[in-house]
């Protein structure tokens, strides 16, 4: 197993999936005894073949989905065993998620999409103003805060999706294809924004096909069948961060 600090945001602990349809259907064994670290302040890349298990890892380190067996502790917790509403009340404050799609509501400003988050936290509307407008300074974006989704490029849509996932000041970012809707140049620019952010000491898990990615980040795991096949350092690892 590959591993550069000591404090780890997360941890998979021997971690399978099994889906079943139902009785006659044979099970599908997405995951098959996973296990590793995942370092606070790491920039790692989940990468592999459609159907090695790479989604279905994404899913169970956001909390979207449960391992049949094993353990997964986010921020020292055991989160795997968890209620529904605990789990959801964790995901809501440990995690932020970056999709393809950005999945913005159309009928809300740039600053309530953003804000959104924080309302299922029962944040008071004055403070979700707030911090919603200071993570959209951040993604410089600060000059569109009252613009509809429909008013804004596809650039511009997916830096307010990631606005929305710093929002709650997430352990962990998760990004899942963040640059497969948008062209090479405003990808680009989308990856910068991830560099910064984890310049900035923020833990980023992306699940991506972009084979350039090995340059950018710290850590590649790629996924067969189940199994990690290769788990080594990325172009961006240095001893600076042992």
């Amino acid at each position: 197993m590959y591993d550069v600090m000591t404090d780890n945001v997360a941890s998979i602990v021997n971690v399978t999936k099994v889906y079943q349809k139902n009785k006659a259907a044979p099970p599908v064994h997405a995951l098959r005894g996973v296990a590793m670290d995942i370092p606070r302040g790491q920039y790692l890349a989940i990468m592999g073949p459609s159907g090695s298990g790479k989604s279905t890892l994404m899913n169970i380190i956001g909390c979207l989905d449960r391992p049949t067996t094993g353990q997964y502790l986010l921020d020292g917790e055991d989160v795997a065993k968890m209620e529904d509403e605990s789990l959801s009340r964790v995901r809501g404050k440990r995690l932020g998620f970056v999709f393809q799609a950005f999945n913005l509501i159309p009928q809300l400003t740039v600053l309530e999409n953003v804000a959104v988050p924080l309302f299922y936290q029962a944040v008071s509307s004055a403070e979700r103003r707030e911090r919603a407008a200071e993570v959209l300074r951040k993604v410089e974006l600060g000059d569109r805060m009252t613009h509809r989704p429909s008013q804004l490029s596809g650039g511009q849509m997916q830096r307010v999706a990631i606005a929305r996932a710093l929002v709650n000041e997430p352990s962990i970012l998760l990004a899942d294809e963040p640059t497969g809707n948008l062209d090479s140049k405003t990808g680009d620019a989308i990856l910068a924004l991830f560099d910064e952010l984890h310049a900035g000491g923020l833990t980023i898990v992306m699940v991506t096909h972009d084979p350039m990615m090995e340059k950018r980040v710290q850590r590649v795991v790629r996924l067969h069948d189940g199994n990690i096949s290769q788990d080594v350092p990325g172009g961006k690892y240095s001893l600076a961060h042992v």
